[in-house]
């Protein structure tokens, strides 16, 4: 026999095999203790209130009202911090890197007659303003980490 015909009557065999059920043995075997998981209860999904009102009145309720039912408080994030407050030449970068590709975004679509110095200047403005911003990124430590930054993450 060749090879070719070797591996032809094993894969008839694996299709003649596909509707035949499990051997019985396995079937039968137990289910080993180490596999069982224990049953936690259901945890309940929190909805958002539909409307200010509800939030007042949620919030003059119990303490007992912050619980859930396992006995468990819910959790609240922290406010976010504020944004920090950005540079002049920050901010004209970032004008000039969506500033350029809006141009000529709403130059083509309303069919202006654009001249050659005003693309010029759109992309200009658009390779400007990404390398201004990549060069002000800024990829060292911060100044304040002093000489052991230890464990940066």
């Amino acid at each position: 026999m060749t090879p070719q015909s070797d591996e032809d009557e094993v894969w008839r065999q694996i299709v003649a095999s596909f509707n035949d059920t499990a051997e019985p043995d396995s079937a039968h075997q137990p289910w080993p203790d180490s596999e069982n998981v224990p049953v936690e209860p259901a945890h309940r999904v929190l909805k958002p209130a539909a409307d200010e009102d509800a939030d007042v009145e949620a919030e003059q309720g119990d303490e007992d009202d912050d619980l859930d039912e396992d006995g468990e408080g819910r959790f609240e994030p922290p406010v976010p911090p504020p944004l920090p407050k950005l540079d002049l030449a920050t901010k004209l970068a970032w004008v000039a890197l969506f500033g350029g590709p809006a141009y000529l975004l709403i130059a083509a679509m309303a069919n202006w007659q654009m001249e050659g110095w005003a693309l010029f200047t759109a992309v200009a403005a658009f390779i400007g303003g990404f390398v201004a911003l990549v060069v002000r990124m800024g990829d060292g430590p911060p100044n304040d980490s002093g000489w052991d930054d230890g464990a940066v993450l």
